[in-house]
């Protein structure tokens, strides 16, 4: 038999109020405490980070940077005049000497102004020849006239000496001795004049003679220039050493000043070293440089700066001191570094990656035997390639 219960929906409801209520003050109570937290420090794996000590002592300055061997003697040949490539003598990597052939070019032009150039030589010089055979027969005529002359006036002086002594005698008339004397000294004078103009047709035979000689020598010049432009379709190298490149081809049309061929001399090589324009201030002319050929290092000096930038890049060339090692050769990839200056006593550490010289950056700082990191202010100073020194924000301790 069912018996009836009494009915609680009114306990049951003041139950889930007072639940409520509880429940809102202690999520309220939860907020509150969780807004008072200091929020947590971000964690970071150790293995991931990089680490390093301040140290106190010497620096080694340096700058690094990527290059090319390249040969201190290259020869480029250019072409003289338009030709026609008619055979490749040589193939590069051949060793030529300086009169070794490398191209045999052709110019039917250049063969007749050859021509014309020799057979105006010749007619200059015919020229020249026949001009010396007038000139010095035209200063004879002159000598002879001018010895003719000489020789009347010397029979007038004696005439006129034998006619004043006649006179003095009273044997001669006084009219024949004047007369006598006005002849010798008409001579005398006409004599004079002889004399200056041989001298005068010697200095013109002279210039005429040396006029002519002019326009032969520009003719024996314009001839031999010819003459060079037709052996120069002969290239040779020029110098010893090894044939790096050919850039025309068979049957190739070139114009004057294409190159046609580059020989450069293998024993005689230096670096060409690309450094960054924020680096490469502080690099000077006579710094000691070291280069990694890959199989061995090398000592030398810097010998060149470039003047410009490219690309971001200064281009520096270094000298070697030292024999290169055996596999040397140009175009070969090195590594440089220019050694700017050694450091006694300063702080120094790692450089980071992105701090540059004479900036401000944030490191941290590890505490509690390296557990946390605090970030500080670091100023830092002079740089290499590796470490970078320390200015403000940081000290060294004894351990």
């Amino acid at each position: 038999m069912d018996i009836p219960r009494p009915s609680n929906a009114r306990a049951k409801m003041i139950r889930r109020i007072g639940f409520g209520a509880a429940a809102v003050l202690l999520l309220g109570g939860v907020t509150v405490g969780l807004s008072r937290l200091r929020p947590a420090a971000p964690t970071v794996d150790k293995a991931t980070v990089w680490t390093d000590e301040v140290n106190r002592g010497p620096m080694l300055r340096e700058v690094r940077g990527l290059g090319t061997l390249v040969p201190e003697d290259i020869q480029w040949i250019p072409a003289l005049t338009i030709a026609r490539v008619n055979r490749i003598v040589v193939h590069p990597g051949a060793i030529v000497k300086p009169d070794t052939v490398i191209l045999e070019l052709s110019n039917p032009e250049l063969e007749r102004d050859v021509l014309d150039a020799e057979y105006q030589l010749k007619a200059a010089e015919a020229d020249y020849e026949n001009l010396k055979v007038q000139v010095h027969s035209d200063v004879l005529n002159q000598k002879a006239t001018a010895a003719s002359v000489r020789s009347e006036y010397e029979q007038a002086k004696i005439q006129h000496t034998a006619d004043e002594q006649l006179a003095a005698l009273k044997i001669g008339s006084v009219v024949t001795e004047n007369l006598s004397k006005v002849k010798e000294q008409q001579l005398g004078i006409r004599a004079e004049l002889e004399e200056q103009r041989t001298k005068n047709a010697a200095d013109a035979a002279e210039s005429r003679l040396l006029a002519q000689k002019s326009h032969v020598d520009q003719q024996r010049a314009l001839y031999h220039l010819r003459r060079s432009e037709l052996d120069a379709l002969h290239v040779r190298a020029g110098i010893s050493g090894v044939l790096q490149v050919v850039p025309v081809e068979v049957g190739q049309s070139v114009a004057p000043g294409t190159n046609l061929a580059r020989v450069a001399d293998p024993r005689k090589l230096k670096a060409e070293i690309k450094i960054a324009e924020t680096q490469a201030k502080d690099i000077v002319i006579g710094q000691t440089a070291t280069v990694d050929m890959r199989n061995g290092m090398v000592n030398g000096h810097v010998s060149r700066i470039d003047p410009s930038v490219q690309n971001g890049t200064v281009m520096i060339d270094v000298s070697f001191d030292e024999t290169l090692p055996l596999g040397a050769r140009p175009d070969l990839s090195v590594d440089g570094t220019v050694e700017l200056e050694r450091l006694k006593d300063v702080l120094f550490v790692g450089r980071p990656v992105h701090g540059q010289s004479d900036s401000t950056i944030g490191l941290f700082k590890l505490v509690d035997d390296g557990a946390e990191a605090v970030r500080v202010n670091v100023k830092l100073g002079r740089s290499s390639v590796n470490q970078v020194e320390i200015a403000q924000g940081c000290r060294w301790e004894t351990k």
